[in-house]
């Protein structure tokens, strides 16, 4: 093969080619120190394992040629490196993920660096509001290598956690920026990312060997399929982490990804006690209420907040009310999650929930409202009265509940009411328990009548 491409008519196509590769020339190049898993198809990407909590060491090299970015000359460069989701899916939740694996793990980090064993790493940088990422400064012209320890292992982040289920895979991403004339470390160079599996102490170890040996009980030709397992592990260019830095940063003014002001952690913990104070209470419409079609992306966000949906306001930042009613049941599980997906496909739908028990009830004749009945034969008024019944729905199935739902069906200062009787054989008045509501047959219809309190202050209802 190598003798055709010697032709000298592919060498003339060689030399007829753009140069842009030439130009496109890496300004880094990232090594981590682990061996790549030998049953990964040819064409696939490389896939790497490691041990939870073990040190691995990231040679960060200068890759420029003669004349590459020569403003960083003798001057320090950023570096931000990640532990982030590969699953598209985990990347959209990866906000709701990492805060269910922090209140599972208080106190612990997903990605720290072994500064003990790091080499050449200046003034780094570790935020608390941003678990999976540190950051250093770093010389170009001189030897680097920065030592991380992955915390987070693949399994912690699958549906099921029994055996058998396979884990997640991760990335590990490092991006690096020169410093503008501002000072500040925000202008993009390079970024390179690498796929990862974590497995508990001596796990990845294991994981290698049993690839190792499924691989030499295979055929030379079907060992043809698979690529070699390296001793080391070039990370493979890639976009900056997030593509659109701007997506989610609110109201930030920095144009390019940085640790202190990162788009994670900008808007890290959007619980509902945290919540925007122009949101607080807003009592518009669209917050409390069905989300309508024309709802503007404001009031969309005022309506995630409402009902208990603040975590996903970063997610839907630019989600209209017509675009959000667009997704289905099985979008949002797959951005959401099961729980929190059909919790809000059923909020969007507005499907109420069935009420435990339903009564009917109505005030006596003489206090009732009365609408007159027209006889359809000769036009003349019925002396017959049609009495105007309110339907309760009872949800907690106490006495208490039937008093403030009577009050507010028919008006009725609470606060005046004293007790509510069910008059019983003979006349007699049976005080309301919960017991009692909770033997009531559903649908069943009351009159009642009021009558005042032996003290003077307040009156009792009484069920007929």
């Amino acid at each position: 093969f190598s003798d055709v491409l010697a032709l000298p008519i592919f060498k003339q196509e060689d030399s007829s080619l753009p140069q842009e590769n030439e130009t496109k020339h890496p300004p880094f190049q990232y090594v981590m120190c682990a061996a790549t898993s030998p049953a990964v198809k040819l064409y696939d990407e490389t896939l790497t394992y490691l041990n939870q909590g073990q040190s691995y060491e990231i040679r960060m090299l200068d890759n420029r040629k003669a004349g590459d970015i020569p403003e960083i000359n003798g001057k320090l460069v950023k570096s931000i490196i990640r532990v982030v989701f590969h699953d598209r899916r985990l990347q959209y939740t990866e906000h709701q993920q990492l805060e269910g694996w922090k209140w599972n793990r208080p106190g612990d980090r997903l990605l720290d660096l072994d500064i003990p064993m790091s080499v050449g790493v200046i003034d780094i940088k570790t935020n608390p509001s941003q678990l999976n990422a540190v950051e250093f400064l770093w010389d170009p012209t001189k030897c680097t290598s920065a030592f991380i320890q992955v915390h987070c292992i693949s399994t912690e982040f699958t549906p099921r956690k029994h055996g058998g289920e396979k884990g997640v895979p991760f990335r590990i991403q490092v991006d690096t920026f020169k410093q503008t004339e501002n000072g500040e470390y925000t202008d993009h160079l390079h970024s390179a990312s690498c796929q990862i599996k974590v497995f508990k102490p001596k796990g990845a170890d294991r994981k290698q060997k049993t690839d190792r040996e499924k691989m030499e009980k295979r055929t030379a030709h079907e060992k043809e399929k698979y690529q070699p397992s390296y001793d080391t592990t070039v990370l493979t260019e890639c976009s900056p982490w997030p593509d659109t830095p701007t997506t989610f940063v609110n109201n930030s003014p920095t144009p390019a990804p940085t640790f202190t002001s990162a788009q994670h952690s900008t808007y890290s913990v959007p619980d509902s006690n945290s919540s925007s104070p122009n949101h607080q209470g807003d009592g518009t419409s669209q917050g409390s209420g069905d989300l309508h079609p024309s709802a503007t992306i404001q009031e969309t966000q005022q309506w995630l907040l409402k009902h208990r949906f603040s975590t996903y306001t970063r997610l839907f930042s630019n989600f209209s009310g017509a675009d959000l009613l667009k997704l289905t049941r099985e979008d949002l599980v797959q951005i959401c999650g099961p729980a929190d997906g059909i919790r809000l496909y059923n909020a969007l739908k507005s499907r109420s929930v069935r009420p435990r028990l339903t009564i009917y009830v109505c005030q006596e004749p003489l206090r009732s409202i009365q609408l007159e009945r027209q006889d359809a034969g000769n036009g003349d008024s019925s002396n017959g009265a049609i009495y105007v019944y309110h339907a309760i729905y009872l949800e907690e199935m106490a006495a208490s509940e039937v008093t403030r739902k009577l009050a507010l069906a028919f008006n009725i200062p609470l606060h005046q009411i004293n007790q509510v009787y069910r008059q019983g054989p003979t006349g007699i008045h049976i005080l309301v328990s919960d017991q009692m509501v909770q033997n009531f047959q559903d649908e069943s219809c009351f009159l009642f009548t009021t009558i005042k309190a032996e003290n003077g202050e307040g009156f009792h209802i009484i069920l007929k």
